[in-house]
């Protein structure tokens, strides 16, 4: 860090993305994508008539992504916030409603960028590690005075907790904010945007990234009440009112609005995920009950980091965490059925080659 850095940054710690490298052609399982093309209708989209107006400036209101998402949410569009990806929606919620005094709670195994959103934005936060079997210690959180986020499909867990679960947590307080991430819940889980209509101090945030497949058309929104997303509108428009270009908007607009394309890309993600969970098991692998596009997994006879170098070596990308109570777990992406079928083989060869199969 150079001298002139600003001395709040002295501590500060990036967030690590999944790597790109670009020595071969890899099957790339490390970052949660979708394996498949966006909707026909985003192409569609995408027209030369709005190429040959990029010239001009997009709409700072982005009011035609709003009403599309609000119309298949069964809300109205001044209760959605949109931005650039649902980690610029998370920066936004951190800078509006967190602090040094008002401070946020979440899990010790979680999205990692959360903690990237306290320290750079001073927010005072507090950890509470998930049980023993990884799944939420809802006790605690209840009794937490500060705000709350969670992830709902968690991640790198792929566990989730019942609506009935998070409700009990709503009606514990109504003086903080609880933001529930959603980034996975197409893949056969409940949303929480119904419970918006009953609990004003809930935010309920999604992106297009994973079954909407625009990972690269960075989109995200927060659903939450009219007075929220004023709140989270005033500060965009203190400092970035243009953040999503019109290409984005449109492309989101088509893609929120084929709701049959993402329920079926979903479906078969989670019939090959189901596939492959089985997999895993002949191999005696160890994994868990994931409800998201990836399965957290571990064999009992090779360490996580020696199964990851193997697998890329052998061409397959997929996420290690350095972290004590999960060093021994790959998170793995689910692909096409052809791209698991290859991971399952070459686990196969790798545990045969050191002796375990």
């Amino acid at each position: 860090m150079t001298k002139f850095l600003s001395r709040r940054y002295k501590d500060l710690a990036p967030y690590a993305p999944g790597p790109h490298p670009k020595d071969r052609k890899y099957i790339k399982l490390n970052q949660n994508e979708s394996p498949y093309p966006p909707s026909p209708a985003v192409k569609k989209a995408l027209s030369d008539s709005l190429v040959d107006s990029l010239h001009m400036y997009e709409d700072p209101f982005c009011m035609e992504l709003r009403e599309a998402i609000a119309k298949v949410n069964d809300l109205s569009a001044d209760q959605i916030f949109v931005g650039n990806g649902s980690d610029e929606v998370l920066a936004f919620l951190f800078q509006a409603f967190f602090d040094e005094e008002q401070g946020v709670a979440f899990t010790d195994i979680t999205y990692d960028f959360y903690q990237c959103c306290c320290r750079t934005y001073n927010v005072n936060y507090e950890i509470i590690p998930l049980k023993e079997d990884f799944s939420y210690d809802l006790d605690a959180f209840m009794h937490t005075k500060k705000g709350i986020v969670l992830a709902n499909p968690n991640a790198p867990t792929g566990m989730r907790i019942s609506l009935d679960e998070i409700e009990k947590l709503l009606q514990s307080s109504s003086e903080r904010l609880v933001v529930i991430d959603e980034a996975y819940v197409d893949f056969d889980n409940p949303t929480c945007i119904p419970l918006l209509k009953k609990y004003p101090h809930l935010i309920v945030l999604q992106t297009f990234s994973k079954s909407r497949c625009l990972a690269a058309g960075r989109i995200g929104f927060a659903a939450a009440s009219k007075e929220i997303i004023d709140d989270m509108r005033a500060l965009k428009f203190s400092f970035s009112p243009f953040n999503l270009s019109a290409l984005s908007i449109a492309a989101g607009t088509a893609a929120a609005l084929d709701t049959d394309y993402v329920k079926q890309c979903a479906d078969q993600t989670i019939a090959v995920r189901d596939k492959f969970t089985e997999g895993l098991k002949r191999l005696g692998f160890h994994y868990l009950d994931s409800h998201a596009n990836f399965v957290f997994a571990m064999h009992p006879c090779i360490s996580g980091e020696e199964l990851w170098h193997d697998l890329k070596d052998a061409g397959i990308l997929t996420r290690w965490y350095n972290e004590p109570r999960i060093k021994e777990y790959l998170r793995i992406s689910i692909g096409t059925e052809e791209d698991m079928l290859q991971v399952l083989k070459t686990c196969k060869e790798i545990l045969k080659k050191r002796g375990f199969c």
